[in-house]
């Protein structure tokens, strides 16, 4: 990996050699062939990117040293907990005690180490010890998204699947820049996404196409508009530069890290750029690093997925028709969810649910399977002529809007700058109606809140880092030519086979790009979203054990799925009472 300095090296030398390139109305009078203009033109920004590059890494290595000092002299003097004062959290974040808060300072822009900052909050626990164990430093988690927050990750300290991780560990989370209360972004206003219902049709008209069109056009402006000047500062290298500081003002040299869904390409990110601050690395549910597959190819994958874990939870569902009357195949629960659908088109479910809700409603069905029993029953309830369930459970909550209006916010710019997108409508329009024919579930749906980044009003995108320090990269950074970076100590990815938001050929690509020291745990035949945290004893196990010795158990090793949920109608689930639902898994991730 090159040092910051040597980045700098680089990016001068290639700025100086385009300098010397003749300008176009040279070579009106010059003899001999040049470059054309343009790709001048791409060469110098290239290289004036690399140079802005280079300079917010050394930003960040500069705000991290100043961190790691401030730290030291804190434990110097008896503190605990590096740079950062805990105390008690604010109430708004709805964190008691155990849990304590703190903020951590770092800059906005990292190429102006001392200019606008900004501050992100951080939450911890710190190692129980119980039975004697040995503190093992901090983990600090990442949920996803991006546009997810980890606050709430200590509270998992009092579940008894975290207890001998909790005794060796600080467990510490934090809202990434732009999330919560750390700078939040907002792209409009939380009020225009509570006009409900929503109606969606199954395919889209011309006419619709163009009105998302407007919509996407419209949500994009609005993000530059709110957001100003700091809109280009959402990024995955700008994520990544946080936690550099964040480790270093917890006081630590070496980070231990569990990264969810988007938190796996943050680390894998962090990993590739700072191979020597690793300690361990659990990566849960792995997007594909490759940087030709960031971020377009890689949404257009999710919808095949999607498609798949729709058609599981119509053949559970199927399986268990005496519990449900839906049908006895996935061809004859899929009718009955069409008949849903049409009645809520004509008429919304409790005046609040069309059919923009009840996809919404159902794409969780293909993330987690958790919710199969109380969704199949919903559906039962209403072709029985009881709309309330499915009202209950596909009504978004209004007291939410502004979190989900910064979540989505988060997500857009983070995705839109970190690459390229296709900047033409015809180019997403052919893919998606090609894409929709064999996987019609959640194609549109995706294609349309992913659109807002071929309109994006940053001039300027990432280049996505080659994760693992591919052939024809440095140290990750793309667009030269060079060799890995230091080797990685070991790290464990975990997968579900079907997982529909993060395909399964992600976790192999993500290893092989990490090298002989990535160990990954597959749940086979399951496709729940994020698999560690209480669905899976035997993938527990290997993470518990990978977290506790450094011992992954294998290059490749396989755990049978987790059991699929019971049947259990609405009024068996308002039966079981206080203290009788199932064991408590983390929050979902994104």
């Amino acid at each position: 990996m090159l040092t910051p300095l040597a980045r700098c090296a680089v990016a001068a030398a290639v700025l100086s050699l385009t300098l010397c390139i003749p300008s176009p109305h040279a070579h009106a009078t010059t003899p001999g062939p040049g470059p054309a203009p343009d790709a001048v033109r791409t060469a110098v920004r290239g290289a004036a990117s690399a140079a802005r590059t280079a300079a917010a890494d050394a930003g960040a290595e500069l705000v991290a040293r100043r961190a790691a000092k401030a730290a030291g002299a804190a434990a110097g003097a008896g503190a605990g907990a590096g740079a950062l004062d805990f105390r008690s959290c604010p109430a708004v974040e709805e964190l008691f005690s155990p849990v304590r808060c703190a903020t951590l300072r770092v800059p906005l822009d990292y190429a102006r180490p001392d200019g606008p900052q900004i501050s992100l909050t951080v939450s911890r626990v710190p190692a129980t010890r119980h039975g004697g164990a040995a503190r093992q430093g901090a983990l600090v988690y990442n949920p996803g998204g991006p546009g997810a927050s980890g606050m709430f990750f200590p509270l998992v300290s009092g579940l008894p699947e975290w207890e001998r991780i909790g005794a060796a560990y600080d467990l510490v989370g934090y809202a990434p820049r732009g999330v919560g209360r750390s700078a939040p972004l907002s792209c409009e206003d939380p009020a225009a996404r509570t006009k409900r219902p929503t109606q969606v049709p199954a395919e889209p008209s011309a006419a619709y196409k163009q009105r998302r069109v407007a919509e996407a056009r419209a949500y994009a402006r609005g993000c530059a508009e709110r957001a100003g000047a700091a809109l280009p500062y959402y990024t995955t290298l700008d994520n990544v530069r946080d936690l550099h500081v964040l480790r270093a003002a917890l006081g630590e040299e070496k980070l231990s890290f569990f990264g969810a869904s988007y938190g796996t390409y943050l680390g894998a990110v962090y990993a590739t750029l700072h191979p020597d601050h690793v300690r361990r690395m659990v990566l849960d549910s792995a997007v594909d690093p490759d940087p030709r597959r960031i971020w377009y190819v890689n949404n257009l994958d999710q919808s095949p997925g999607f498609e798949r874990r729709w058609y599981d939870f119509r053949a559970w569902a199927a399986r268990h028709h005496a519990a449900y009357r839906l049908g006895a195949t996935p061809e004859a629960v899929q009718a009955s969810y069409e008949r849903v659908r049409e009645a809520v088109a004509r008429t919304p479910a409790g005046g609040a649910v069309g059919t923009g809700e009840l996809q919404a409603a159902f794409l969780q069905a293909a993330y987690y399977d958790d919710v199969w029993p109380e969704r199949a029953a919903a559906l039962s309830a209403f072709l029985a002529g009881d709309p309330g369930p499915l009202a209950e459970q596909a009504r978004p909550d209004p007291e939410s809007a502004a979190a989900r209006e910064n979540a989505r916010a988060v997500y857009t710019a983070v995705l839109c700058n970190d690459a390229s997108w296709p900047a033409q409508w015809e180019t997403w329009d052919r893919d998606n109606t090609e894409l929709a024919r064999r996987a019609p579930f959640e194609t549109w749906a995706n294609a349309f809140l992913n659109l807002p980044c071929a309109y994006w009003p940053v001039g300027e995108r990432q280049q996505p880092v080659a994760v693992g320090g591919m052939p024809g990269t440095v140290g990750g950074l793309p667009g030269t030519a060079g060799a890995r970076p230091a080797a990685l100590p070991r790290t464990l990815i975990v997968a579900a086979e079907r997982d529909g938001a993060t395909p399964y050929p992600g976790a192999l690509e993500l290893q092989r790009r990490l090298g002989t020291e990535a160990a990954l745990v597959t749940e086979e035949g399951a496709g729940s979203h994020g698999v560690v945290g209480g669905r899976n004893d035997c993938v527990d196990g290997h993470v518990e054990r990978y977290l506790l010795t450094g011992d992954t158990s294998g290059w490749r090793v396989t755990c049978a799925p987790h059991p699929e949920p019971a049947p259990v109608s609405l009024d068996d689930r308002a039966a079981r009472g206080p203290g009788k639902v199932p064991r408590a898994l983390l929050p979902p991730v994104v």
